[in-house]
């Protein structure tokens, strides 16, 4: 009697301790370490800007300035001759511009920098000190989230302080360099005209570097030919370069996911598996400055100007962007044996023609731009030497320069707003022919292209006739139906097959809909907008599409309604998204049948208040054929719905039916990415409400990979995060086997969730 009393208390004491641990600190042992995001502020922020810029013309994102730093056109010439200025450096032999010259892309055009102690500029430089990496562009670097390619300064006031101080680099100590420049008078008269009014000194370290910062500012490259073509004039590029420009948004490279319009950077950074140079110690990147989860990670640098400053990466490795294709094309560092845990997910082989490769070079070579470029003085305050003019040293540049073919003007058939195509002829000659508010009208026949839709205000309309449509059949070498971006734009009445990367992509585009298409066999994804204000997706079919059928990323004020999605390893999938409506739809034969996601590393970081709501799931028991290594090949085949990490996500009215695995699943981000793994959102779902569904027999054959986790089949998945999670469903299967209702008493809520929280930690 004694000893069953003492177990007792022994198991209350457990009890009271499990009551007393804060709720946040049982979620949070679920995910890695992850920065709080301000919701409704990243929301306003991060979708407003897409509204603003709805097309290929996009706005540039505001100027990071600081308060205590104004701009002024003296504190920009004032910079400009420090710039050039030698007196920088302890020896009195190197400028700014030595390692950023504006006649080389204000890079040096060399794979390893070289600092003091060398004589020479560019490629020519000989006997100094060589640095561990190249000279990143200054183009545009006002911009930049982080300066350096590790991330290290906060912006160009920080970055600015390093190579003057840097032992290999201009070696200057910065007392010192104040003494000096108090011994030049033009220099005190410039730096009281500019800083005069402020308290202190003018001349000090600190105002240097504010006006280094000034000047740096006003190096911006936005108006090459890719820039007059985004503003609408289509003959700014040539037939070549619009391949290149839509190969390089296709989902068969991928190059956009990264170098983002319009600055074509990235504030993140990337871990691409760069081999490391013969006898140089691993470069570890940005965990030198951010620890773990960043190891082998660089800054995305910005692609403009890019045929000025070869060679390219972090190391100089590749000398041609010919080169740096090829790399990306064979899989990143995996190809030459670099297999780190984190190599960047969106990094995938991918085939390409030598035309192909041509017409993406040429499209590169369309963002340059040196409109901007300041004029190297004559001379400076000092009277030390400036760095010549030169030529530039990039193989890049030869015979490229404004050399093009203008594309060819066609003209079709117009009746009032409508333009008239016949398979004799081609869509994209209608789309380029459309103004606002046309429809370009596409007759019943084949069409073996890809369209380029980069115009707002126009509907490209299918026309059947004795059961015959306008066919997109991209003859399995075509990578995409359609790319392009927009306000106002219908795609309606098409079948779409045979694609090698997607269907229909739209990026960051506003009031777009996609209506009564058919997709079969188009790759990683059938009808897929992204980056999107205002979309929605109804009366299409989709099947044997390698990741989802219908995808919504990245996007806000969504509806799919009234579609099909079969034979898909996902049917649906709205992932990173805010505000979605999914209802009506009939998902079945996929792998996974509809996904509700929120994942890492990418540009939105929520997912929320989205309504799964009189759908149709069942028999989603199709084999998964996803890519191997791709988020979505771990979905576990027989999965009717799967929601993670996503908040406010409520499930209502649907029937899921004979699905082997699960019929709902509402996980947090481990599950898939481990308890180690880093995040840059946070990897636990909020406020879901799964209540009034038709269950019937799901999970009886669970998937190996279900069976390998130690889980069984069931109606109902929760893998216990998430607190404020909610359940209303009767005569259901569940693990656990008691889920949370919003009627439960806050004792009875409490308890439920501690005890599973425990026996989950304890026993997996």
């Amino acid at each position: 009697m004694y000893r069953l009393i003492k177990i007792i208390g022994i198991v209350f004491i457990i009890f009271l301790v499990l009551l007393s641990i804060p709720i946040s600190a049982l979620d949070k042992n679920m995910g890695g370490a992850y920065g709080t995001v301000d919701q409704h502020d990243f929301i306003d922020k991060f979708f407003g800007n897409i509204t603003a810029s709805a097309n290929l013309r996009r706005t540039y994102p505001a100027m990071p300035i600081r308060e205590n730093n104004p701009v002024s056109a003296e504190k920009e010439e004032l910079g400009r001759l420090l710039y050039f200025d030698p007196i920088l450096s302890g020896d009195n032999t190197i400028s700014c511009a030595h390692c950023h010259h504006p006649d080389l892309g204000f890079t040096d055009n060399r794979a390893l920098s070289m600092g003091r102690g060398g004589s020479g500029i560019g490629q020519d430089r000989k006997g100094g000190q060589v640095l561990r990496r190249g000279s990143p562009t200054i183009w545009n670097s006002a911009y930049n989230h982080l300066q350096f390619w590790d991330g290290r300064a906060d912006d160009l006031e920080h970055q600015a302080s390093f190579p003057i101080q840097d032992m290999k680099e201009m070696a200057q100590d910065k007392d010192e360099l104040v003494q000096e420049l108090l011994q030049v008078p033009e220099y005190v008269q410039l730096f009281n005209e500019v800083f005069g009014n402020s308290a202190g000194p003018a001349l000090t370290f600190e105002n240097i570097t504010f006006a280094i910062a000034a000047f740096e500012r006003t190096i911006i490259a936005n108006n090459s030919r890719f820039d007059k073509y985004a503003q609408g004039d289509h003959l700014a590029l040539s037939r070549s370069e619009r391949h290149g420009l839509n190969l390089f948004r296709s989902l068969k490279t991928r190059c956009f996911e990264c170098h983002n319009f319009p600055t074509f950077n990235n504030p993140d950074f990337k871990v691409v598996g760069v081999p490391d140079i013969n006898d140089q110690e691993p470069d570890l990147g940005r965990a030198e400055i951010a620890g773990k989860g960043y190891e082998r990670a660089f800054k995305v640098p910005t692609l403009r100007n890019i045929a000025l400053t070869a060679p390219y990466m972090h190391n100089g490795t590749f000398q041609t962007l010919e080169e740096v294709i090829d790399f990306y094309a064979g899989g990143g560092g995996a190809a030459h044996g670099f297999k780190p845990a984190t190599l960047d997910d969106k990094i995938r082989k991918f085939e390409l023609s030598t035309d192909e490769r041509q017409d993406m070079v040429a499209f590169l070579h369309a963002l340059t731009d040196e409109s901007n470029k300041p004029v190297i003085p004559d001379k400076v305050p000092s009277g030390l030497s400036v760095v010549p003019s030169l030529e530039n040293q990039s193989i890049e540049l030869a015979g490229h320069m404004d050399e093009f073919e203008k594309p060819e003007q066609v003209n079709l058939k117009r009746v009032g707003k409508r333009i008239i195509v016949d398979p004799s002829q081609t869509i994209q000659d209608g789309i380029e022919m459309a103004q606002a508010g046309d429809t370009v009208m596409v007759f019943p026949g084949e069409y073996s292209e890809t369209l380029m839709i980069d115009k707002s205000n126009i509907t490209i309309m299918g026309q059947q006739k004795d059961d015959a449509w306008p066919i997109l059949n991209g003859q399995n070498r075509l990578p995409d139906a359609a790319v392009g971006t927009g306000s106002n734009i219908e795609i309606n009445g098409f079948v779409i097959k045979d694609y090698t990367a997607n269907g229909l992509m739209l990026n960051r585009s506003m009031a777009v809909t996609f209506r009564n298409i058919h997709c079969d066999n188009t790759g990683l994804y059938g009808i897929y907008p992204v980056e999107c204000v205002g979309v929605l997706v109804e009366q299409c079919s989709v099947t044997g599409i390698s990741d989802a059928g219908i995808y919504v990323g990245q996007s806000k004020d969504i509806v799919v309604r009234n579609n099909v999605a079969y034979g898909n390893v996902t049917g649906i999938e709205i992932e990173n998204s805010v505000n979605a409506l999914v209802e009506n739809n009939e998902v079945y034969d996929n792998a996974g049948g509809i996904l509700v996601f929120l994942l890492p590393n990418n540009p939105s970081k929520v997912s929320s208040n989205c309504r799964i709501v009189n759908n149709y799931v069942y028999k989603n028991n199709h084999v998964n054929f996803g890519e191997p290594g791709s988020i979505v090949s771990n979905v576990p085949q027989g999965t009717g719905l799967m929601v993670m990490a996503g908040d406010s996500i409520e499930v209502t009215g649907n029937r899921f039916h004979d699905n082997q695995s699960f019929g709902a699943a509402v996980i947090g981000l481990d599950l898939f990415f481990g308890e180690d793994y880093v995040y840059d959102v946070d990897p636990i779902p909020d406020a879901c409400w799964v209540h009034n569904n038709d269950f019937r027999n799901n999970g009886y054959k669970p998937a190996k990979i279900v069976v390998e986790s130690g889980l069984d089949g069931a109606d109902l998945l929760w893998d216990v995060t998430g607190y404020s999670n909610n359940w209303h469903e009767k005569n259901v299967t569940s693990i656990p086997p008691t889920l949370p209702d919003k009627n439960w008493s806050w004792i009875a809520r409490k308890t439920n969730y501690r005890i599973w929280r425990f026996l989950f930690n304890v026993f997996g």
